[in-house]
């Protein structure tokens, strides 16, 4: 069998780069794609730095990354979405089509969903080579790069928030982090015809992007009491808060901005398994609380308005590593060094 190089983390806060067999295509819907661009993702690096992400493990060796693009070099007998030279965005979610889940549309908490870079699941694509089904292979076409197909990932998952929050026309929004997902968030946001957008980050550097991208208000909440002055400006509060960092402070800032009636959408990773909430101010001021799995169909989405420019979704790409840099990367992203906010592994 010919072998690849790939990428494995092989203990916390180790990686090793090794030589392992290059996938094949066996099933007639497989394509083979040579990988050019791998997004370096939050999950990625908690995977990294801590072994697991609730109940997925890593078991070592693993192969993490599943913001991905590249070029098809092969294709099985039946598909027909993409062909050989094709570059391709890797939608790193396989669903079944088949159980209940799928049948209703949520095709995202499919009953036998494996997702790419998932412990347990799939291998990851920091490889040279993966394979992948046709559904998930996403035409490029030419009026989107490599690189962008490689972070439509994290933006389709702001995509899916938004569609899921409430309609964005004249909407006063929270996005509360402003790191890739949280600027994820924002882009769609402000193209969908949000009023106004307030953005809070611990990290003065991101909030000087999400200025650039289109945020109204940047708030520092190790600075100020960026609930108050929020308050200060809408006296009605928001419509909608966005919370995009994992952090339980974070939750509890969201619910003092959002007005009667609004919607908290829980977007971020948080490092403990709970968090707390205000139950009497949530219950008072009846605010609905809806989780964000990942992305649901919104690929293309994504895709079509990076393709249509209604925005430039590369303002979130700060640093660039080659492939055999890849822990370099992962300790830079880990450590909120030299002004990152996305970094991509070039092969």
């Amino acid at each position: 069998m010919k072998k690849m190089k790939a990428m494995r983390l092989t203990a916390i806060r180790e990686m090793k780069m090794l030589e392992v067999d290059k996938p094949e295509i066996i099933a007639d819907n497989d394509v083979l794609i040579k990988i050019t661009d791998v997004g370096v993702c939050g999950s990625d690096v908690h995977y990294y730095t801590r072994g697991k992400i609730g109940s997925q493990v890593v078991e070592y060796p693993f192969t993490a990354g599943h913001e991905g693009s590249g070029i098809v070099e092969a294709v099985g007998s039946a598909v027909t979405r993409v062909k050989v030279g094709d570059t391709v965005a890797i939608e790193p979610a396989t669903c079944c089509h088949h159980c209940d889940q799928c049948l209703i549309g949520r095709e995202h908490t499919c009953r036998n969903l494996t997702f790419l870079g998932c412990p347990g699941q799939v291998e990851g694509c920091l490889s040279e080579y993966i394979v992948m089904k046709e559904q998930s292979c996403f035409p490029l076409g030419d009026k989107v790069t490599l690189e962008e197909g490689a972070l439509s990932e994290p933006l389709s998952i702001g995509v899916y928030a938004v569609k899921l929050s409430i309609p964005m026309q004249g909407a006063k929004v929270g996005i509360l982090g402003c790191g890739p997902i949280g600027l994820s968030v924002l882009l769609p946001a402000i193209a969908q015809g949000a009023e106004k957008v307030y953005v809070t980050d611990k990290l003065d550097y991101r909030l000087e992007y999400a200025k650039k991208a289109g945020a109204a208000w940047i708030g520092n909440p190790l600075k100020q009491d960026v609930a108050k002055v929020v308050a200060e400006q809408e006296a009605g509060l928001l419509d909608v808060v966005f919370e995009c960092c994992g952090q339980a402070e974070a939750v509890k800032n969201a619910l003092a901005m959002l007005k009667p009636g609004g919607k908290l959408m829980m977007i971020g990773i948080p490092e403990t398994d709970t968090l707390e909430f205000d139950m009497d101010n949530m219950r008072r001021k009846e605010i609905c609380v809806q989780n964000v799995r990942r992305q649901n169909q919104c690929v293309q989405s994504a895709l079509d308005m990076i393709a249509n420019k209604d925005f430039d979704v590369n303002i979130m790409t700060t640093h660039f590593f080659d492939f055999a840099q890849t822990k370099e990367a992962f300790d830079l992203v880990d450590k909120y060094e030299d002004g990152v906010v996305k970094a991509i592994i070039k092969f």
